[in-house]
């Protein structure tokens, strides 16, 4: 596992713990993580979305000096599946 995997998953685990529905962050050339029900782990599977990004982008992202939605508004994270549950993320996140 990638140090940035590592990384986000204890990062998103301490935010998030548990999540009610499925995400996946898939980091290009670094690897996926997992949010739902059971936690947030490294894995790739089937999610009710997913969030794209470079490992630069997902990396500032993490530590806070990339805003999620202007990165997705200028196109550097991207979204497939369901929208709300992309919301309710962001939500959690704070």
């Amino acid at each position: 596992m990638s140090d940035l995997i590592e990384k986000a998953v204890t990062f998103l685990g301490e935010k998030i713990g548990t999540f009610d529905g499925s995400v996946k962050f898939d980091i290009e050339g670094e690897g996926a993580i997992m949010i739902d029900g059971d936690g947030v782990r490294a894995e790739d599977g089937a999610a009710d979305c997913t969030l794209s990004a470079s490992s630069d982008t997902f990396r500032g992202i993490i530590e806070g000096t990339v805003n999620p939605t202007a990165a997705f508004m200028t196109g550097k994270l991207k979204l497939d599946g369901d929208m709300g549950t992309a919301m309710r993320l962001g939500a959690a996140l704070g």
